[in-house]
């Protein structure tokens, strides 16, 4: 198949494009930075240079490709995009990933349409976001927590499923590049563990993303899936050994009212009240299999 895969010089996408053409799929990729078209080829695609949020810069980058399939893997979390994390002020921090998942997945569909192409894959997000009520393990027919961001996020999915393409919610990534600053901060002792640290997080290794995301594609999937590996876990389990597996001394424990203070509700209802994800759907019908399916296992290969 020829795969259009929208963000393809991201840290998904570029894990994305090599298994891709390993599996002998012709790719074009996207990057807004002309920079990375090398890098693009390197991986064994053909580099183009596009604006997620440009109509006519996607119509005529989609127009010149004529593909099979989109997959869209467009996001604004880089610092050149969204500035520096600030917990307290996160909406800020990800309106560029969010106008990614409405203004631009909207963008993605009209070009498909306009061009013929029938089968549409997006990434969605499942972390730490299901609805905090009920049970500690969500699944695709429980709704996502309504905040800011699962607003973009339910406007993606329901546009992509609508036009016959599957949504893919991914957990938390880990893997090369995707959660490095994060394990700079363990190993800083600046993570701590909030309260009781019962809120669940669900966490997928970026080659099992791509891996599902292949899937995907190749069976033309459509609906929701959550691509996540089997153990949703609460953060006093996860954190503990993501420290120890980084060669760090136990996290800190600070008090809620404390951690509200400090760093805003958004962290606190995270890491006290998350609900994680289960994978029974995507292993059902995609036929998928991780090659991590834990993160006690990911953790400790990745940062062994």
């Amino acid at each position: 198949m020829h795969v259009f895969v929208a963000g393809g010089s991201g840290v998904l996408g570029r894990r994305l494009v090599m298994q891709l053409v390993a599996r002998g799929h012709q790719v074009t990729a996207t990057t807004t930075s002309p920079a990375k078209l090398d890098l693009l080829a390197q991986l064994g695609a053909e580099g183009v240079v596009m604006d997620g949020l440009n109509a006519v810069s996607v119509g005529e980058a989609v127009a010149a490709a004529r593909p099979d399939a989109i997959v869209n893997q467009m996001t604004g979390l880089s610092e050149a995009h969204a500035g520096k994390l600030n917990l307290r002020n996160a909406d800020r921090y990800f309106a560029p990933t969010n106008q990614l998942r409405t203004k631009g997945m909207d963008h993605l569909l009209s070009a498909a349409e306009a061009t013929g192409v029938s089968h549409v894959v997006t990434q969605s997000h499942a972390s730490s976001n299901g609805i905090r009520e009920g049970g500690w393990v969500k699944t695709e027919d429980d709704p996502l927590q309504v905040v800011e961001g699962t607003k973009a996020l339910g406007h993606l999915e329901a546009a992509v499923v609508r036009a016959g393409g599957a949504a893919l919610r991914y957990g938390a990534f880990y893997g090369p590049g995707a959660n490095d600053d994060q394990v700079r901060m363990v190993r800083k002792r600046m993570f701590p563990i909030v309260g009781g640290g019962t809120g669940y997080f669900s966490w997928v290794h970026l080659d099992d993303a791509a891996s599902a995301t292949v899937l995907a594609v190749e069976q033309r999937a459509q609906g929701v899936f959550n691509i996540v590996d089997d153990e949703p876990a609460p953060v006093s389990d996860w954190l503990p050994h993501l420290a120890r597996c980084a060669g760090a001394k136990p996290p800190r424990r600070l008090p809620a009212w404390l951690a509200r203070l400090l760093a805003g509700e958004m962290l606190v209802g995270m890491m006290a009240e998350g609900r994680g994800f289960s994978n029974a759907k995507a292993r059902r019908e995609l036929g998928w299999e991780p090659r991590y399916p834990s993160w006690r296992q990911g953790f400790r290969e990745e940062l062994a």
